[in-house]
């Protein structure tokens, strides 16, 4: 290729010959969205291409939106560029986008870790020639734990509290590390209670199939049986009002985060978990070597210093400013009514451009030849995804 397959504009990261973007912070006409968190799938966009697994909490979180989803490994084509999608690893329906033209193959990987987790499916390393990855710790510094002795650590916590007579509070962003933490709590240990910003995500998840333990609201659960209580929780419940019900209880955060003394300091909460929906810097290093890929494009997080080290081993690596952000900033909004489970506002995104066609597939490829209207990236839509 002549130039850049994806470069950043206004709007987000753009596919130069596909004429559509990948997790665009600004309306655009068509985007490809690799998860469901707020600072990648914002409302607004005329058509949006997910992986099917994703369709769900893309739809309850943005509404009636014009979505089109994707198994993955299946490929549709758009002017030229083969699209396929392929699990990322970070959260139910997270995918990583595949980008074919000219034999020239990209790879954005949005955000991905690469330890199992049993509510989503695992990362799949794709060859490519130019790998876009995140980069959020990307600092030798980050090395996670083993998932399973974060949680049975939760638990041991859990437990000692009941056996004090208090509940247990965990603050944790409310899709994906909220389920996350569900699939590996021991449910003999007493009620397991749920936000309000929570439960409607974790009926996502099973209706996809994921089993999670029995949650119920807080209204739904005897002020007695409060005291040998898990509570799941947003972050920004922490320190309202809603919380004082619960008496005397025991708080503590789940994040990579802390991993360091000065943010655990911060959250002023009893106990830090060290538990992160991202890869660590070993998990980010082999993802990238996995790939086979000559060129790496750092985005969100420790963007120069990965840049240089990955220079200094070889690679043609750079950045790309972007304006992805922290998953928890999304949290700051899923207080309020939805902490008892009241449903709050929906937000209605315009209505799709008349005129916009739908990715090609295809069926509808060959229903427009059939009609004598395919034009050329329909008709090689049909012809890719056939092959």
């Amino acid at each position: 290729m002549a130039g850049d397959m994806v470069v950043v504009r206004r709007e987000g990261l753009y596919c130069v010959p596909g004429d559509f973007y990948i997790d665009p912070w600004r309306p655009v006409d068509r985007a490809v969205i690799t998860h469901g968190h707020g600072d990648h799938a914002r409302v607004g966009h005329g058509h949006y291409l997910a992986a099917e697994g994703g369709v769900g909490i893309l739809k309850s979180r943005l509404g009636d939106i014009a979505v089109q989803g994707l198994q993955y490994g299946e490929t549709v084509e758009h002017n030229g560029v083969r699209i396929s999608l392929h699990p990322a690893g970070h959260v139910l329906g997270s995918s990583q986008v595949r980008m074919e033209c000219g034999g020239e193959v990209w790879v954005a990987s949005g955000d991905y870790k690469v330890e199992g987790d049993a509510t989503c499916a695992p990362f799949e390393p794709v060859r490519c020639h130019t790998f876009i990855t995140e980069s959020t710790f990307g600092l030798p510094i980050y090395r996670w734990e083993p998932q399973q002795q974060i949680f049975d650590d939760i638990n041991a916590w859990w437990r000692r509290n009941a056996e004090q007579g208090r509940a247990s509070l965990m603050l944790c962003y409310a899709f994906g590390k909220a389920q996350r933490i569900l699939s590996g709590l021991d449910p003999s240990i007493g009620p397991i209670v749920c936000h309000g910003a929570v439960e409607p995500l974790n009926r996502v998840y099973r209706e996809a199939g994921v089993p999670l333990p029995e949650t119920r609201m807080v209204s739904e659960v005897d002020k007695a049986d409060l005291k040998r209580a898990i509570v799941i929780a947003p972050p920004s419940a922490g320190g309202s009002p809603w919380v004082r019900r619960f008496g005397d209880f025991s708080d503590a955060f789940a994040s990579g985060w802390m991993l360091l003394r000065g943010a655990r300091r911060r959250r002023g909460v009893d106990r830090g978990f060290v538990l992160s929906d991202h890869a660590d810097w070993p998990g980010l290093m082999s993802a990238i070597k996995a790939t086979g890929a000559e060129r790496v494009v750092v985005t969100h997080g420790s963007i120069p210093i990965m840049v240089r080290w990955l220079c200094q081993n070889g690679y043609d690596a750079k950045g790309f400013d972007t304006e992805y952000g922290d998953d928890e900033a999304e949290d700051a909004a899923a207080a309020g009514p939805a902490a008892d489970g009241v449903k709050a506002q929906p937000v209605v995104p315009p209505d799709p451009h008349p005129d916009a066609k739908r990715w090609a597939v295809p069926e509808k490829a060959e229903a427009a030849r059939a009609a004598g209207t395919a034009d050329r990236s329909t008709a090689d839509g049909e012809e890719d995804a056939d092959a």
